[in-house]
């Protein structure tokens, strides 16, 4: 066996995502400081900013909303509550980054490993848990000189096994949806060793339960000497998120950690797919794929991404939209919040998708011509829901058709050109919004302000108007 040394306890958790509570209790500020003792480092000491008025517990509160991109107030308030609340890892999150790595650049001084599974999960067959051994250290030795052998006995660098509760290495697990697994850094002794906990459904490719692939991608990430990223679209993003292992390519920020430690892979196999990488609301040419209202906030959607963001906040969250919608589609064409159903309407292609807060609405995904849209049209580019009158505007190229969302019907005399209402809006519309009274054409990275109906164009303004750069 191998002997415990000094090393740093790393876990992964799912995303649960919860409605924002609507009042704070006491119970609740006791497991905002635990929370804040256990993964930001708060201490009740007293000192020079005890003094000023600024407590140790905003100052933690700031540096847990920063990291998580919310809301920067150093108050607990129901979106930072419903963040501790979700079952997440057991490392600290106190580095603000993208990529990190542990203190001193900790790793391993060879590039090639040996790696041994212990023990069997019963959810899944021996074969399974193999392939998604290998597939998960395939995904890192890919883009490193790292080459991983496996042995079938004695110590291997990378040990791996499943066990419950109080396993042997005094940081027992939580019982199911919790901590997922915990790995250990590089080091002699236990580093390096990735233990995953049985009380959780691993699964080999279904996301009803937690795909193990994914969890020890992430987790072997940890074994090489990642430490977490604050990047959401990353894989060593503290949270679990659903991946199809048969198509999945290591982010850009994963890419970019490893190789700061080990360097790039010296003999690659063919083409490697092109990493995906996590929008930037600071990247001014960008083109958003979709905004939509939702229950007062604003979603900008990009990619696999979108931000929420109220307005009177000037920190937008990013997160993937999956982690939101387990059900919805990716790099979509349009969407609405539909006020009289209460629903938000996701587009892509041909289809459409509603959602009831966070749950896919019986019948769905639909053809878009249930709305009333002609079978040519292949796809939508924007929609945009007016409060006022109940109708929904559909932008497919430089016409638009409007919808009567209380009778379920397309209204007469549609199509039209867009620029016979929208005066001077000549160039395809690929977002829309309405905020305030005025309404809000996307085309690229600029957004159009109309007055809605009286088709009189105000301003042009930026992406950024209503999603603000947050950068420091």
């Amino acid at each position: 066996m191998k002997t415990l040394t000094l090393s740093i306890l790393l876990g992964l958790a799912v995303a649960v995502y919860c409605m924002p509570v609507s009042q704070i209790t006491g119970q609740d500020e006791s497991f905002a400081k635990n929370y804040l003792t256990k993964f930001f480092n708060l201490t009740e000491e007293e000192g020079p900013a005890v003094r000023r008025g600024i407590s140790p517990l905003n100052k933690k509160l700031a540096e847990m909303q920063r990291f998580f991109g919310l809301q920067i107030t150093g108050s607990l308030d129901a979106d930072t509550l419903a963040m501790m609340k979700k079952p997440r890892c057991g490392v600290p999150d106190e580095q603000v980054a993208r990529f990190s790595t542990f203190g001193n650049n900790l790793k391993w001084q060879k590039n090639s490993l040996t790696y041994r599974i212990e023990n069997y999960t019963p959810d899944m067959s021996v074969a399974e848990v193999d392939d998604s051994i290998d597939k998960a250290l395939q995904v890192w030795a890919k883009v490193t000189p790292l080459r991983f052998t496996r042995i079938y006995s004695g110590i291997a660098d990378i040990m791996i096994s499943f066990g419950r509760g109080a396993h042997g290495d005094y940081y027992p697990f939580d019982g199911p949806d919790g901590t997922l697994a915990h790995a250990f850094a590089p080091s002699a002794g236990i580093g390096g060793d990735a233990h995953f906990d049985e009380d959780e459904t691993f699964t080999f490719r279904s996301n009803t339960g937690y795909v193990l692939f994914m969890v020890a991608a992430h987790e072997f990430g940890h074994s090489l000497g990642l430490s977490h990223s604050e990047d959401p679209g990353a894989l060593m993003y503290p949270v679990y998120s659903y991946s199809n292992p048969d198509t999945y390519v290591l982010p850009q920020d994963d890419i970019n950690g490893i190789q700061s430690l080990y360097g790039r892979n010296p003999n690659p196999v063919g083409p490697r797919p092109t990493a995906p990488t996590t929008p930037d609301a600071c990247d001014s040419t960008m083109v958003l794929d979709a905004v939509a209202t939702l229950r007062g906030e604003m979603l900008f959607f990009k990619d696999r991404f979108f931000w929420r963001n109220h307005p009177q906040s000037n920190t937008p969250q990013q997160t993937l939209i999956t982690n939101f919608w387990p059900n919805a589609p990716v790099d979509i064409d349009a969407a609405y919040e539909s006020q009289q159903s209460d629903h938000v309407l996701l587009f892509k292609g041909h289809k459409v998708w509603a959602f009831s807060g966070y749950d896919l609405v019986s019948g769905y995904p639909k053809p878009i011509s249930s709305f009333g849209l002609p079978k040519t049209v292949k796809k939508v580019d924007a929609a945009l829901y007016d409060e006022q009158s109940g109708k929904t505007l559909f932008f497919v190229g430089s016409e638009y058709y409007s919808y009567d969302e209380a009778t379920k019907k397309m209204d007469e005399g549609f199509p039209k050109q867009v620029d016979e209402t929208f005066l001077g809006m000549t160039s395809k519309v690929t977002a829309a919004l309405q905020h305030g009274g005025y309404t809000y054409l996307y085309s690229g990275p600029q957004m159009f302000e109309y007055a809605m109906w009286s088709g009189r164009l105000y301003r042009v303004l930026r992406n950024s108007y209503f999603l603000p750069c947050t950068k420091y």
